[in-house]
């Protein structure tokens, strides 16, 4: 829980290590855990291809294109469960996905992110 405070609307670089940065604008650890990040994505960063373990459950994410890169930052996955121009909703602890390399501009994006069947989500599973 400290964590989660300590990062809270601060900036910091993305787990990929490719040159994004995200803001954690805040989340929930009960009754279902999630979280919503503000993700920036400046020129010359990607994301390459992976997958995001959790220890339990199903992890699901909706990512909302806010701004687009006038060139390049495309998300890749081969599987989603819906997308759109804007829109992709996907598995991302089971479907390998990328961000091609921004070659012109800044991509933003707000994701939300949640996990089924964690500890904490008493609701039952679908």
């Amino acid at each position: 829980m400290a964590s989660f405070w300590k990062h809270l609307w601060r900036w910091q670089r993305g787990r990929q290590g490719s040159g994004y940065d995200k803001l954690l604008l805040g989340g929930t650890l009960w009754p279902l855990p999630c979280d919503c990040y503000l993700l920036r994505f400046p020129q010359g960063s990607s994301v390459p291809p992976h997958t995001d373990r959790v220890a339990q459950g199903r992890h699901y994410r909706l990512n909302i294109i806010v701004w687009p890169a006038r060139r390049g930052g495309e998300f890749v996955c081969a599987r989603p469960i819906h997308a759109s121009r804007r829109i992709k909703l996907f598995r991302p602890d089971v479907e390998e996905h990328s961000v091609t390399r921004i070659e012109q501009g800044t991509r933003w994006v707000l994701s939300f992110g949640w996990v089924r069947g964690a500890r904490g989500d008493t609701r039952p599973a679908a």
